[in-house]
């Protein structure tokens, strides 16, 4: 059984280091900056997509990238909390047998510092994330590359996010996905992504896993 875990939003709450990083990179090239609360969309989409939807058109975009990863490199990516009861069933699941991946848009250089600091690699087998130069940005890609990488079945897996691209990349490649709600995606989006479930809380997750690595669920009915 194979569980591949989004980052931000699932595992941890990076609101107030991403908010701030986006906040600097505008500022730095003399745009208005919204508040933090008016930012918290761009929280677990690709980076790069976020900013040329903010900035309006994809021109500036790299180098508001460029910017925001000056300042998360060294400050932003640990202005982050791990959500309660996290840890506590990620053990859970590797007892139940689950083998546990990080499969987050988020570059993985920042990636694996993050999980690192947080005392989490002990669960992960591995940390897979895009690359500073945008390739496995989109989740389709990456979880295409973690199939090519680790070579499981896709019925055997599930993916857990929070945010319809987790679903949509999951989808994509034959595998199941949760969606959660203590991250940045409304119940509505992760719905209409198609995701088999909702749950509330990380420690019901395991149900679920154990249910849709075994056998597929109808997606969940809409509200």
């Amino acid at each position: 059984m194979i569980a591949l875990f989004d980052l931000d939003g699932t595992l941890t709450d990076p609101k107030a280091g991403i908010t701030r990083c986006i906040q600097y990179a505008l500022e730095r090239l003399g745009r208005s900056v919204p508040e933090a609360d008016a930012l918290t969309w761009m929280i677990g989409p690709p980076l790069i997509s976020g900013f040329t939807k903010l900035l309006g058109s994809v021109e500036n975009a790299p180098e508001a990238v460029r910017l925001y990863r000056e300042r998360f490199s060294e400050v932003g990516l640990f202005e982050n909390e791990v959500y309660p009861d996290i840890p506590a069933t990620l053990a859970a699941l590797q007892e139940a047998g689950f083998r546990l991946f990080v499969a987050t848009s988020k570059p993985h250089v920042f990636a694996k510092r993050i999980i690192d600091h947080f005392g989490l690699s002990r669960f992960f087998r591995e940390v897979y994330g895009s690359e500073l130069d945008n390739r496995n940005a989109d989740k389709r890609d990456l979880i295409r590359h973690i199939l090519d990488r680790e070579k499981f079945d896709p019925a055997t897996a599930v993916m857990i996010g929070d945010r319809e691209h987790d679903a949509i990349g999951a989808r994509a490649n034959g595998i199941a996905a949760i969606g959660v709600t203590w991250g940045y995606g409304s119940r509505q989006e992760l719905l209409d992504s198609g995701v088999a479930c909702l749950v509330e809380k990380p420690c019901d997750l395991q149900e679920p896993m154990l249910t849709l690595t075994g056998s597929m669920l109808r997606p969940a009915a809409r509200a």
